[in-house]
């Protein structure tokens, strides 16, 4: 009686998603620090260099350059949101907004330029971020509208969007200094005070 030829072993799933699993990280760190350099090319492939992967592997792993961009830029804003909320968890609206507001400037500062690279392409991720990111802004000047700190005769959308517009023109900036920071958010934050000027003319 003859015995059936012995048939080769399949390689193990786990090992196979062991393997998605490192080359995805190895992906999304090579992203995260291309993000970090000024004038970077976000590419496949030099996402892939960065990652000692084949730009094939690197597709593979996320479904394509969108995702992969989605979820580094995601990563990259997380810790932004979750501050935000943080602040207006645990300080004033009015001061909330001023620190949060410093804060996101220097954030912009050092990756405004990804912003030219993401147009056109389909970032669910990111797209939900930056909604809870301008979110967060509302609620805080909701509370120092509520707390008398800021003028309640502008129309909210446009005080977010004059906010969010002219923060990232003073972080795109060249050179960007404190100084100008600070008289940025002097003249935004006197110009949101419901309170006469004190230059006024009577």
């Amino acid at each position: 009686m003859s015995t059936p030829p012995e048939q080769p072993s399949p390689t193990p799933a786990p090992r196979r998603r062991a393997d998605a699993v490192r080359n995805r990280d190895l992906a999304l760190d090579a992203a995260m620090a291309l993000l970090a350099e000024p004038g970077a090319t976000l590419t496949v492939e030099a996402i892939a260099r960065r990652a000692g992967l084949g730009a094939a592997t690197v597709v593979r792993a996320f479904g394509g350059k969108d995702a992969l961009l989605d979820a580094a830029v995601a990563r990259l804003l997380e810790p932004v949101v979750r501050r935000a909320r943080d602040l207006l968890a645990t300080t004033a609206p009015y001061r909330a907004l001023r620190t949060f507001l410093r804060e996101l400037i220097t954030f912009q500062a050092a990756h405004h330029a990804i912003n030219d690279q993401l147009a056109g392409l389909d970032l669910p991720a990111t797209t939900a971020l930056r909604a809870g990111l301008v979110g967060a802004v509302e609620e805080m000047l909701d509370g120092a509208r509520r707390d008398g700190r800021v003028r309640a005769d502008l129309d909210p959308a446009l005080a977010t969007t004059l906010i969010g517009t002219t923060a990232l023109a003073v972080a795109r900036a060249e050179p960007s200094s404190p100084g100008l920071v600070d008289a940025y958010l002097t003249v935004l934050l006197d110009g949101l005070d419901p309170r006469p000027s004190h230059g006024a003319a009577g």
